[in-house]
């Protein structure tokens, strides 16, 4: 038993084994309440499935609570439409939240911590520019200098922040800051802005209610403790801010309860951009179709690619939580989805770049039923296709004169069509520009599949689609939308980085009829070409397929 409990522990990640700590220790009397906190400027993207699986894992695990918090205190860059979007996307990863919060709730009592904090002489109004403030802040290694303005009487700081909570200073005129140390060793301590004033944008909850607006972190850490958050959990970047965290906290509690923040690594994956407000840019440029675009690396954008909930969770849970900042192989991630798509998905013949192969000696209005297995994982899974003399099979798949080493099909050569017959290549038809049109072949009517003769081996076995009942169908082929593997720190416009062959619009393509009634979101393997899922444009008279990913990773060295 004690061998099994070890085991146990040593499978926890950094985070869960403070969690455990805390509850051995008997902190909080037990209790366990996180929250998951975006903000509502944009679309979550897989970075923020990291924080959503750690959140609402931690809760899940040690049976407390997950509250959902929209972080609004910025109207100008925040919309409902986003609050929709995040809802969507956390309920699609799998989880569900225990109540929905909006620091908007708090802004009352924020307000009124804010005027305790001038009456206390622990906060001041600053007259002085941007520029200003951020120049008089000195650096990691030299002390800043005191504002003009830190040493106002109390009783002007009143007056002058209610004219700003008024609407009678105009945006960007005044600040007010903490009053703490501008000689701190933590830049973040000295004198930081607590509220600015915005009063050209409405609020999406509020309208133009309120004039003042708090800053992360001042609003973070109360939110936190007015819900009764026991871990509040955030990225790396926020370590520094840890301890600003925990001051503001002290300032005004009056019981022995305490958030605790602790921070984990962000995720970084190769050949994306997790930055919001590139990804915002690539939207308003119009150089991805939108926030859902399936090269996009938001959880709208690759659920809409064909991604599963599933092969998302498995990923976080593979690469794990630490306290080191890495670069993840987004080869990991197309792992994933492979391996979950392998064991789902249906497959299915698609022939993406046709031409056209006649089988001479195969009676010419003869249609004949063949078995085909749906999944390998489920052998008696079958479905039954049509076999005729006229089918289509990938234009790449021929080769009138092959190179060596080459196992399709070329003139004089055999190879197999899956679940059906050995063929044998006779000759081809070209246009004008030498360009193939037809081929043609001969079969052996002994070697159908699953027949005693059909065991006569031939190197190449090729994918088909009957020309009798073929429909018609648009694909669309995604790929990386980065052609480098770390975008974020080349110091060039990152919009020069994009991958132009990141989407290919094939229009002539013919697939099995099994898949005319397919549904948006609906996921296949293309025999010998990938996985692809149904998009949400496609309709019964025009099908549109976009490919997930390809059954092997084709970037690899």
């Amino acid at each position: 038993m004690t061998q099994n409990i070890e085991q146990e522990k040593k499978t926890l990640n950094f985070i869960e084994q403070i969690v455990e700590d805390d509850l051995n220790n008997g902190l909080n009397n037990g209790k366990i309440q996180t929250r998951f906190p975006p903000e509502p400027n944009g679309y979550l993207h897989i970075g923020h499935a990291k924080a959503i699986c750690l959140d609402f894992g931690i809760a899940q695990k040690y049976n407390g609570t997950c509250n959902l918090r929209f972080d609004d205190t910025n109207p100008v860059k925040e919309d409902v439409e986003y609050v929709e979007a995040i809802k969507e996307d956390i309920q699609w990863l799998g989880f569900e939240w225990e109540n929905v919060y909006y620091a908007s709730d708090y802004f009352q009592k924020l307000f009124d911590l804010a005027i305790e904090f001038i009456k206390q002489g622990k906060a001041y109004v600053d007259e002085q520019t941007s520029e200003q403030i951020a120049g008089q802040k000195g650096t990691p290694t030299v002390a800043g200098t005191d504002s003009p303005f830190r040493n106002r009487p109390v009783e002007e700081n009143l007056q002058l922040f209610e004219q700003m909570s008024d609407g009678e200073i105009t945006d960007g005129k005044m600040v007010l800051r903490a009053k703490i140390n501008m000689a701190h060793p933590n830049m973040h301590f000295r004198d930081p802005i607590m509220y600015r004033i915005i009063t050209t944008h409405p609020h999406h909850r509020t309208g133009y209610d309120w004039k003042v607006y708090p800053m992360y972190d001042f609003a973070h850490g109360q939110s936190d403790y007015f819900e009764g958050v026991t871990h509040s959990i955030c990225t790396l970047e926020f370590e520094v801010h840890r301890p600003l965290y925990d001051w503001y906290i002290d300032q005004f509690a009056t019981s022995g309860y305490r958030p605790k923040q602790r921070e984990f690594n962000r995720l970084n994956i190769t050949y994306t951009m997790m930055s919001k407000r590139k990804l915002l840019q690539l939207v308003q440029e119009n150089l991805v179709s939108g926030w859902d675009d399936p090269r996009m690396p938001t959880l709208c954008g690759l659920r809409r690619r064909g991604y599963t909930p599933e092969a998302i969770r498995n990923f976080i849970d593979r690469i794990g939580y630490t306290k080191f900042e890495a670069m993840i192989d987004v080869s990991l991630l197309e792992a994933s989805i492979r391996e979950n798509l392998n064991a789902t998905a249906k497959r299915v013949s698609a022939v993406l770049n046709p031409v056209k192969l006649v089988i001479e000696n195969y009676p010419e209005n003869q249609i004949e039923q063949l078995t085909a297995e749906n999944n390998p994982e489920n052998p008696n899974d079958t479905r039954q296709i049509e076999f005729s003399r006229n089918i289509y099979i990938e234009r790449d798949d021929f080769m009138e004169n092959p190179q060596k080493g080459y196992f399709r099909l070329f003139s004089g050569g055999e190879v197999r069509l899956k679940n059906a017959y050995i063929i044998k290549c006779t000759s081809c038809k070209k246009d004008e520009n030498g360009e193939i049109q037809e081929i043609y072949c001969t079969y052996d009517p002994n070697t159908r599949s699953g027949m005693p003769e059909a065991n006569r081996k031939v190197k190449g076995t090729l994918h088909w689609v009957s020309a009798h009942d073929a429909i018609d169908a648009e694909v669309r082929v995604y790929d990386r939308l980065f052609n480098v593997e770390n975008p974020s720190e080349m110091e060039c416009d990152f919009r020069e980085l994009l991958n132009t062959d990141s989407k290919r619009l094939l229009t002539n393509c013919k697939l099995e009829p099994c898949l005319k009634d397919v549904k948006p979101l609906e996921r296949f393997q293309f025999q010998r070409l990938g996985y692809f899922c149904v998009d949400y444009d496609s309709t019964a008279n025009h099908l549109i397929f976009n490919r997930t990913v390809s059954l092997k990773d084709s970037w690899k060295k």
